[in-house]
């Protein structure tokens, strides 16, 4: 929040300074098969190990929409830090990354059906990514920063439910806005809505899914679960798939937003992509609205990709940093 107006970057004001993404960093196995699984056989699918994870998509994505300052902080197991590294610098992020000890870098099985839909289905291994802790965090992280963006992963493990805390109050302290995407209905339904929403508190922007809107609030409609959620956070963007997505704030809808035409190839991270050019944007200046016509236009082109990161660009100058 500004503390001279009261309003935050969500009201669409230019801000300059850089993204913080905080999230998780996984490797994605990406295989796209055709029609059902077939039980105690084979199954013929096209198999593809790719960067992944909901915190490092969503960073690659805000660079690729112009973002001239994204950083990623991330806990990775040594088995792969070096290659997750050399990924986000091409996607023009800076990381910031955390080497486990123990752990093994989290792996994400993507099953992905190559019907019209190009519907996802995951196996989830989070390994080092649910291991970031309080003791990673540093009030510096926030030098520079215009805001602070979340991975909803990291309230699914009791380490990363304190990390929130503390990178919660860390921005609070220091007037810069806090942004969250849900990131897993799964999860989500474990974890219980009122126990997120009393951990979300003090987050001026949710980006939930229609699926975790409806999750978080009993409602059928996704539009109406947004208006409702926008009663408990100050404005909440909830992605509607091929249905765009809506603005909501103070407990009404105030932009509908359409979905850009694509041609589906695998679903994995449309909604990252729509996170990290809506926040792009924002930063930008532009208001909610117009953000969301960018998240859109972003969503349509990851799912016209296969895995969950845009282009990258080899070569890209980026500093790097290990945490630990």
């Amino acid at each position: 929040m500004d503390p001279a107006s009261g309003t935050g970057v969500a009201r669409g004001r230019p801000q300059g300074g850089a993204l913080l993404v905080v999230g998780d960093v996984v490797t994605d196995v990406v295989a796209r098969h055709r029609g059902p699984l077939a039980s105690r056989t084979d199954t013929a699918a096209v198999i593809r190990t790719l960067p992944g994870g909901a915190g490092a998509n969503v960073a690659c994505w805000a660079a690729h929409q112009g973002c001239p300052d994204v950083r990623l902080l991330g806990r990775v197991g040594a088995d792969a830090a070096a290659w997750h590294e050399r990924e986000l610098v091409a996607g023009g992020v800076r990381p910031l990354l955390v080497v486990d000890p123990e752990a093994p870098t989290g792996t994400v099985i993507c099953l992905v059906d190559t019907g019209a839909a190009a519907e996802r289905t995951f196996l989830t291994d989070s390994g080092a990514s649910l291991r970031l802790d309080p003791d990673d965090w540093s009030d510096t992280l926030l030098d520079g920063v215009a805001r602070l963006h979340l991975s909803g992963y990291l309230l699914f493990s009791a380490s990363g439910r304190a990390l929130v805390r503390t990178a919660l109050a860390s921005a609070r302290a220091r007037g810069v806005p806090v942004s969250l995407d849900p990131a897993s209905a799964g999860f989500l339904a474990e974890l219980g809505a009122d126990r997120f929403l009393a951990l979300v508190r003090g987050v001026d922007l949710l980006l939930p899914s229609r699926d975790e809107a409806c999750l978080l609030t009993g409602a059928a409609d996704g539009a109406d679960a947004a208006a409702e959620l926008s009663r408990r956070v100050p404005l909440v963007v909830a992605k509607q798939g091929a249905d765009g997505a809506v603005v909501a704030r103070d407990g009404a809808v105030v932009a509908r937003v359409p979905a850009a035409p694509a041609t589906p190839l695998d679903a994995t991270g449309a909604g990252d992509a729509f996170t990290g050019a809506f926040l792009a944007a924002l930063l930008a200046g532009a208001e909610p609205a117009k953000a969301a016509v960018e998240g859109c236009a972003a969503g349509a082109a990851a799912v016209e990709r296969v895995g969950g990161r845009p282009p990258t660009h080899r070569g890209a100058a980026v500093e790097t940093t290990h945490a630990r």
